[in-house]
């Protein structure tokens, strides 16, 4: 690790989930220099997410980042840090039901699509690709939402509606009610086929041509633990990174790799490198265009740059 100073903390409650890269850092075997940290057991971890936003229970969280730019927006008192927990390509999250008459993503215009919450990332990204890559107009699309938003201030479009109550996303998916759906995993139907054909083909291409990694899931910190503490926000990228080490060791270990760490694998050949690259120039394609894609669809009402997101002692840590 970086020298840093080294000062008194109090112990700091921390929510992330289990994985592989965080593993050393949950156990204790990497702790950074005089932190405490409290290991706060959510599971799922996206149930964290709510939590701090509305209730700040947590000094340091794992975050889905369109719920951190939209939480951002309505003065939410935490800051990122240029950590990235979860990423994943996306042109494989929408669906469609065949008899819908739908048979290319333009056809989406006029239709209705389902979703959990209009602010969740993978719908985010997943509407940007539909509207950058394949032209679809995402204000023409009805938005049916089967859930709530973690920011609760936060009002949709005109062109995003509620499900019925008690009407699950499948079940409307395969009756009509919706024409299409993202993020509702498998649907048990021969009605129901992804719109992207070929999406992993779809994803290496637009990886290739746009240099865009997709990021999901941040870590926020406390405002005021980061203003008490100047080095809080170094010292905690810095624990985070050396707590991935083992785990891209055994990534290129070429031993015996769980489903989860295959799927990670793959990803590292995609971007031919480390699959869960930290630190802001790294990923600056990938924050620009997460920013404006929340931007065009009204998840914040104005642009923002990369440097307004993270704890300015972070911001040139690679």
């Amino acid at each position: 690790m970086k020298e840093v100073a080294q000062l008194e903390f109090p112990t700091l409650k921390m929510a992330i989930g289990d994985y592989g890269h965080t593993k050393a850092l949950k156990e204790g075997s990497v702790i950074p220099p005089g932190i405490q940290l409290e290991q706060i057991e959510v599971a799922p971890i996206i149930g964290a997410f709510r939590r701090m936003v509305r209730g700040l229970e947590f000094d340091i969280s794992e975050m889905a980042i369109t719920t951190y730019l939209c939480a951002r927006a309505f003065d939410k008192p935490f800051t990122a840090i240029p950590i990235f927990l979860v990423r994943a390509f996306h042109h494989g999250a929408i669906v469609f039901n065949t008899k819908s008459g739908i048979t290319r993503p333009a056809d989406l215009e006029g239709r209705k699509v389902g979703l959990r919450g209009y602010t969740v990332t993978t719908g985010a990204w997943i509407r940007g690709i539909l509207g950058s890559e394949y032209g679809v107009d995402l204000n023409k699309v009805t938005w049916v939402l089967a859930g709530d938003e973690h920011v609760a201030e936060y009002q949709p479009p005109a062109n995003v509606v509620s499900a019925p109550e008690g009407k699950e996303l499948p079940e409307m998916l395969l009756s009509g009610e919706i024409d299409a759906a993202i993020g509702v995993g498998n649907v048990d139907s021969d009605d129901v086929k992804p719109l992207i054909p070929d999406a992993r083909a779809a994803e290496v291409a637009y990886y290739q041509k746009t240099g865009v990694y997709p990021i999901n899931h941040t870590v926020v910190v406390k405002n005021d633990a980061l203003e008490a503490y100047p080095n809080l926000g170094q010292m905690l990228f810095e624990a985070f990174k050396q707590a991935k080490q083992p785990y891209l060791d055994l990534l290129r270990s070429g031993g015996e790799l769980s489903e989860r760490d295959q799927v990670m694998a793959t990803k590292a050949k995609i971007v031919e490198g480390d699959p869960l690259p930290y630190g802001v120039r790294a990923n600056q394609k990938a924050i620009e265009s997460i920013a404006q894609y929340a931007f065009d669809q009204k998840i914040i009402p104005q642009k923002v740059s990369v440097e307004e997101l993270f704890a300015a002692d972070t911001l040139n840590l690679s």
